[in-house]
């Protein structure tokens, strides 16, 4: 599967972030981190970001500088809240012309991007650090046991209970049957 360009993978990241604001997203950076690290990982949309396990699960740099990017080329924006709420990131009209543009290939992933946005669209950045790195942790070291992906989470992140990192592993290993079956 070729990589997407620039301009197709932006129009990519802008229709995740309308279907985690629909699914009831804050669809805040964090948000949108981990749900295009999803989208990448799990149902394989060849967005070519790179991922590193990071302060708070799977970051990357490289999208980063492309919201950034985006924002500097008007297709996407900060909506404001008031404190202590962060920002939203949405489409701007100039996002939404390259969305319409880029029809067909987002029409190509829609339905994993509506996926990813079904599973995370109601998740608080706390699960989405565990579930971003039970996922992290499981494509780094398959094949491993959810037992076994719980003590390596917990190990990584000292903060989350082994509890919690066993919730996130089985929360993954369900996304990965969901996502396999609805292929």
């Amino acid at each position: 599967m070729s990589q997407l360009n620039r301009l197709q993978r932006n129009a990519i990241v802008l229709s995740l972030a309308g279907e985690l604001r629909a699914a009831e997203s804050w669809c805040g950076e964090t948000h949108l981190q981990k749900a295009v690290y999803l989208l990448q990982e799990l149902t394989e949309v060849p967005l070519g970001f790179d991922f590193i396990l990071y302060k708070h699960g799977p970051f990357s740099f490289d999208l980063r500088d492309a919201l950034i990017a985006m924002r500097a080329d008007y297709q996407l924006r900060h909506l404001i809240h008031p404190i202590p709420y962060g920002p939203s990131l949405v489409a701007t009209d100039t996002g939404k012309k390259l969305q319409e543009r880029f029809s067909s290939v987002i029409g190509k992933y829609r339905k994993q991007v509506t996926f990813v946005a079904k599973q995370l669209g109601s998740k608080s950045v706390t699960e989405l650090e565990r579930i971003g790195t039970a996922l992290y942790v499981q494509r780094e070291n398959e094949p491993m046991t959810v037992d076994q992906n719980a003590r390596r989470v917990n190990e990584l992140k000292p903060h989350v209970s082994l509890d919690l990192a066993k919730a996130a592993a089985e929360q993954v290993d369900e996304m990965v049957a969901a996502h396999g079956s609805s292929d």
